[in-house]
């Protein structure tokens, strides 16, 4: 145990962010440079050993926490971040964005503010890169046996550098212009600075993965046709299909879907655009879904220079401690205040859009709702309670229905799905066609960074085992797994 008494004699101590008036008037991360190192190893004196670590509970990964803690604690940077890939593909991913279902788990958090995980895990791998400690790591031999992967994002970068490692030859196909899926174009720069992602993908290319962008498969390559190029297929296509709001008025010039605004803005980031084609630049500005993505929009359309900004949640407001049916160790739905809230907007629960209203242009003008309540589980509009909003640019971040079967990809494989859209798969993550498996949202559905990591890694085991009989490659879930709850 690093200091018995570490959880007794240091609070909670987390990040520093940017002030706000600073860090909106740029994209880089929001956190100060350097401010985590100075308090780091005391934070991680705070874990307490725990006999039965229920945070390898919360963690999708069986990240070895306690023991990457006392590493952090005494300082060995090189030891926490062996520790720390031992598990985990990508730490400065997750360190960034996880929601740390592992802090949620944390047995110190049923009575005091949990460990700073996420913290300590970033602190690690950032002095791992600065150090030296993260270096390509090749097989030492081939196995003569190939593999595809479709989608770059987290679920499909871990399974590709899994099975690269085991000696496979790997291509990854990336229908975006760049690596890194919703990483690259979903996640805002200040939430993740992109050179990140840049400095994996120089990694895994050292490694030996192979990289193919602007190729769809099902439009330009049929999908029957990699099939037959390959040994096997891994598909981590993600969850792309938009959720809808069909309601009157949708038809309107300036609606779009998250995934429709928010990749605009990164591109301008990339150099590839002067403005993006859809900004926020003095208009006001209505987010629909109060979730991370949301809050990614709210965020984007601050450094836009949004007139205003509100955001919508049809749920009601959550409250600032753990509700009695969601205990300890599950992950409790608390009021979030991310560093997008910080910086302004307002923020309205149990409301529901019940149509828009334009100009004579077709342009969206104003956003009509009404406060709701939920009734047997559904929700029903409170009457005297209608009013509207002015919105010039409204978007949809209501989260995700599906991986997408517009391209040809599901039809083309004759994939099967489940009752929820997503492509079925079995214990070792095999689709129904011989040598196909699936890995990340397009099998789970929508879900968190850790579990694509997870679902990356585990899918590599099994594609490991169809091509050579056997498997030394770790599977940290089984496709059933689901996240602790009641």
């Amino acid at each position: 145990m690093a200091d018995p008494k570490g959880f007794l004699t240091h609070e909670r101590e987390v990040a520093k962010t940017r002030p706000v008036e600073e860090r909106v008037k740029d994209w880089n991360e929001v956190y100060q440079p350097g401010s985590l190192l100075p308090i780091i190893s005391k934070q991680a004196s705070r874990c307490m050993d725990c006999g039965i670590p229920f945070c390898h509970n919360g963690c999708p990964l069986g990240n070895l926490i306690p023991e990457w803690n006392d590493y952090a604690y005494r300082e060995d940077w090189t030891e926490a971040s062996e520790r720390l890939h031992a598990t985990n593909n990508f730490p400065e991913f997750t360190g960034r964005l996880c929601p740390a279902p592992c802090e949620a788990a944390c047995v110190l958090g049923i009575n005091q503010p949990p460990v700073t995980i996420k913290n300590v895990e970033v602190s690690i791998i950032d002095k791992a890169w600065d150090n030296g400690d993260v270096t390509p790591q090749p097989p030492e031999r081939l196995s003569g046996k190939t593999v595809a992967v479709i989608g770059s994002g987290p679920a499909g970068l871990a399974a590709a550098q899994q099975l690269t490692r085991a000696g496979h030859t790997v291509a990854v196909y990336e229908r975006a212009d760049r690596i890194g899926g919703l990483l690259r174009y979903g996640i805002p720069e200040f939430k993740m600075e992109k050179r990140h992602i840049n400095r994996r993908i120089e990694q895994m290319r050292a490694e030996g993965t192979k990289f193919r962008t602007e190729v769809e498969i099902g439009r330009d390559i049929d999908a029957k046709k990699l099939r037959k190029r390959y040994d096997a297929v891994v598909i981590a296509a993600g969850a792309t299909t938009s959720r809808d709001l069909p309601v009157p008025g949708r038809e309107l010039n300036g609606i779009h879907f998250a995934m429709e605004y928010l990749p605009l803005a990164n591109k301008v980031q990339e150099g590839d655009l002067t403005v993006a084609p859809i900004s926020a630049e003095g208009k006001h500005v209505v987010v629909i879904g109060g979730g991370d993505t949301g809050a990614d929009c709210v965020g984007t359309a601050h450094r836009q220079g949004a007139a205003s900004v509100t955001q919508l949640e049809i749920m009601g407001k959550p409250g600032d401690e753990r509700n009695p049916n969601q205990p300890w160790p599950t992950f409790p739905m608390l009021y979030k205040v991310t560093s997008a809230h910080e910086e302004g907007g307002e923020r309205l629960y149990s409301v529901s859009t019940t149509h828009f209203e334009g100009d004579e242009d077709g342009n969206v003008q104003w956003l009509h709702l009404t406060e709701v309540e939920f009734k047997d589980g559904k929700p029903e509009p409170k009457p005297g309670t209608e009013r509207k909003l002015p919105a010039q640019l409204v978007t949809l971040a209501m989260g995700f229905t599906g991986t997408d079967q517009q391209n040809g990809l599901v039809e083309q494989f004759g994939l099967e799905l489940d009752a929820r859209g997503n492509i079925a798969r079995d214990s070792d993550f095999a689709t129904n066609v011989p040598g196909v498996y699936v890995a990340g949202d397009a099998g789970r559905g929508q879900s968190l960074i850790v579990w694509a990591i997870a679902e990356g890694r585990s899918a590599a085991r099994g594609v490991d085992r169809f091509l050579t009989g056997v498997s030394a490659l770790p599977a940290p879930i089984k496709p059933t797994d689901r996240a602790l709850t009641v």
